[in-house]
């Protein structure tokens, strides 16, 4: 038998389950066992990883915390259990020094009261306020009645470490979806406690803005709570009092703090009221000060005078400095009395305003959103925001607005739908009556958002609370394939919705015919039987511009007369300086073709036999072709260590992989880059990251977002089998 159970409850939200499994496997300790009480797909794909050193027990989605740990605990054989929530976490090496301290213990224990640290997505392991709490209350076990004041640590369940044998003797009182209720329970219901004063779990506190809005239902819930705790200490004079003071304590920090509707506030008030003068221990004496005031008030019932309060206190404080940083002063700026007065009218159901790249063009997936717009609701105008430098390549007339204009300014305060792939300026105001749809550009192999935190070669000075308030802005967030919504959720955490519909330019993919394969070829200026090589390679946030990897010239003699390089740089580094200048461009025959500037990008792909690229996103885009992939990836352990990526493209190429520029020469002068082997590699990335893709994205997200069909109405996605991607340029000869 082993001493300690630790049991993983919970969906893998935001992904932080990886991160506590891997921790778990890479300490682990011949007296602990783990079992994963995984809640839905992800969670349970997470945790069988680490099987069979894990016992993994499979939920569905939506099972609650309870019922988690229920099922995780049936399956414990531990004499102590320790309850680990999926998302948080537990410090290097905690569960041994659990199982050595539980060793020690005497039967009387029931319950090993641990500290822990907490984090947030901006903080990590600062220290709890529980830590002289414990101390206080020593080692040896005690009675609660003696160590009354252990309930007024953080009410976390998981630093209660539970005996067995006392977790099921009163599971009743226990199994609860309520965490507050069972850690204050598990304390109240012990024969005694013990406490060690070493932090052995880690609380991770979710965005606020990441999470379902607090309900009236679960503010008045907390009063209840509360109740049924102080029903549990009735006979109890000590714990009963300390309890007393916290329930006032937190009912109060809750009405201040929670933002609720004046309605639901009063009403919270009057509750919390009655239930103040209801417990109020027999000769209770109120704290001094202004705690002392709020508490009299509250027990008073007198919500306007407490409100009274709040404004004198309000209006006490010392204005804070009134410095203004930059961006302050560009929001001052740009929202000017015509964008104020903009926002002030009804949105424009008719209006839709689209942006692409930080305003480069027509492009990408709000390109595709935008086309198949026109042909569903044609009623809803879409108008462009567009740099004055890029209008000119604009298709012929596409509306479109210059940024910072005036019209500009109007359209993003009276439009319906704001639709992007990257965010728009921090000045918007989200109007409550307005929908931001979020459609990315591409599946995410590198880190994003927050996830670049550990990375500042990539997170280049990020104002990380500036971004969150972008994200908190959407209302959709467009997705290709399982990977990028579970990474979208981790990088951008808020309440948006995620559509898992397809990439919307990825549908030509499967629309275009050989008449297009065909007309883009010679537009290229490739000729017929010739093989077209995509070589299209990212930007590096560690390199200052573009440094071409290959030597074209030279991979071109190698490659030989019947074989045509596409070369797409970057579009970070377009401008006359760069070192593809001297290439030939489209059109005319040539061997080496500069692309860089050619749109849009899928017609690339469309003619091209083969891709080459690095770290692209293009290859998650391209894989819809069925068309062979090689990775040319000569500096993986570099960009791996400075920008941070979410899987091992190493072992889980699209094809084969090149290290060098020899080796690449062999892959694409042999069969080696389309041949049994690269074909299956294809096909296992092809299920897992073209997922969603089948060429009617753009409809689903039309119908979902510009018509409000519900998810069921929608065309459902097609299985890959079932799929027919665009002719390849060898069918179309």
């Amino acid at each position: 038998m082993p001493e300690l159970s630790v049991v993983v409850h919970g969906p893998n939200t935001q992904d932080h389950l990886t991160g506590l499994l891997d921790s778990l496997a890479a300490h682990p300790h011949p007296e602990t066992e783990v079992i994963v009480a995984a809640v839905g797909d992800w969670a349970r794909e997470t945790a069988e990883r680490h099987a069979p050193a894990f016992q993994v027990v499979p939920l569905p989605d939506g099972t609650g915390d309870a019922a988690a740990r229920t099922a995780g605990a049936a399956r414990a054989t531990g004499r102590w259990l320790h309850f680990v929530h999926a998302q948080d976490g537990l410090p290097a090496g905690a569960p041994r020094t659990v199982a050595e301290h539980t060793a020690a213990l005497p039967d009387p224990v029931d319950v090993l009261l641990v500290d822990h640290v907490r984090s947030t997505w901006r903080t990590f392991g600062l220290p709890s306020p529980d830590g002289p709490l414990l101390a206080r209350a020593g080692r040896a076990g005690h009675a609660l009645d003696d160590c009354a004041h252990l309930l007024r640590t953080a009410p976390l369940l998981g630093t209660r470490i539970v005996r067995a044998a006392f977790w099921r003797a009163r599971e009743e009182f226990l199994t609860t979806d309520e965490e507050p209720f069972a850690a204050y329970a598990a304390l109240l219901l012990a024969d005694r406690v013990a406490a060690l004063p070493h932090p052995a779990y880690e609380e991770r506190r979710l965005r606020a803005e990441s999470l379902p809005p607090v309900t009236a239902e679960r503010h008045y819930a907390l009063i209840d709570r509360y109740e049924r705790l102080l029903g549990l200490a009735h006979d109890r004079p000590a714990p009963y009092a300390v309890l007393y003071d916290v329930m006032v304590r937190d009912c109060l920090r809750t009405f201040v703090r929670a933002g609720m509707p004046e309605p639901v506030a009063r009403e919270f008030f009057r509750r919390a009221s009655l239930a103040a003068l209801r417990r109020r221990p027999e000769g209770h004496r109120r704290p001094a000060g202004l705690e002392g005031v709020r508490r009299s008030l509250l027990e008073e019932g007198s919500y306007g005078r407490y409100r009274a309060f709040q404004a004198a206190n309000h209006a006490r404080r010392t204005v804070r400095a009134t410095v203004r940083t930059r961006r302050g002063q560009a929001v001052a700026r740009l929202r000017g009395h015509q964008y104020r007065r903009a926002l002030a009218a009804p949105a424009d159901p008719g209006l839709a305003v689209f942006s692409a790249y930080w305003n480069r063009g027509v492009a990408c997936n709000p390109a595709a959103i935008a086309a198949k717009l026109g042909e569903l609701a044609p009623q809803i105008q879409p108008v462009w925001v567009v740099d004055a430098a890029n209008a000119a390549l604009l298709p012929p007339g596409t509306d479109h607005v210059v940024p910072g204009s005036r019209r500009c300014w109007e359209a993003l305060a009276t439009a319906k739908y704001l639709v992007n792939n990257v965010n728009f300026p921090n000045a918007v105001v989200k109007r409550p009556d307005a929908v931001h749809l979020q459609t990315h550009h591409g599946t995410p192999l590198k880190r994003m958002g927050l996830d670049q935190l550990p990375y500042p070669a990539a997170a280049k000075g990020t104002d990380f609370q500036a971004l969150l308030e972008r994200v908190d802005r959407w209302d959709y967030s467009v997705s290709a394939n399982s990977h990028s919504t579970r990474m979208w959720q981790r990088a951008y955490p808020s309440r948006w919705v995620s559509l898992d519909h397809g990439y919307p330019r990825n549908d030509v993919y499967y629309t275009a015919g050989a008449d297009k394969v065909r007309a883009v070829r010679d537009l290229l200026g490739i000729p017929p039987g010739h093989r077209a090589v995509l070589y299209a390679p990212t930007h590096r946030d560690y390199e200052a511009g573009f440094t071409p990897r290959l030597d074209l010239s030279a991979l071109a003699d190698r490659l030989g007369e019947r074989t045509v390089l596409l070369v797409r740089a970057h579009y970070f580094y377009e401008g006359s300086g760069s070192p593809l200048s001297g290439l030939h461009r489209p059109g005319r025959a040539a061997r080496i073709v500069d692309v860089s500037s050619y749109d849009p990008v899928e017609d690339l792909c469309l003619a091209a036999d083969v891709l080459v690229t690095d770290y692209s996103s293009i290859m998650f885009d391209y894989a819809n072709l069925d068309r062979p992939v090689v990775i040319h990836a000569d500096d993986w352990e570099t960009y791996r260590t400075t920008r941070g990526v979410y899987f091992d493209l190493m072992a889980d190429a699209p094809g084969p992989v090149a290290r060098t520029q020899a080796d690449l020469t062999e892959i694409l002068t042999t069969d080696a880059w389309r041949d049994e082997r690269a074909a299956k590699a294809r096909a296992a990335f092809r299920r897992r990251f073209c997922e969603f893709d089948d060429g009617r994205a753009a409809e689903r997200v039309v119908r979902r977002v510009f018509l409000g069909q519900d998810e069921e109405s929608l065309p459902p996605v097609l299985p890959l089998e079932e799929r027919t991607p665009a002719p390849t340029p060898e069918e179309c000869a």
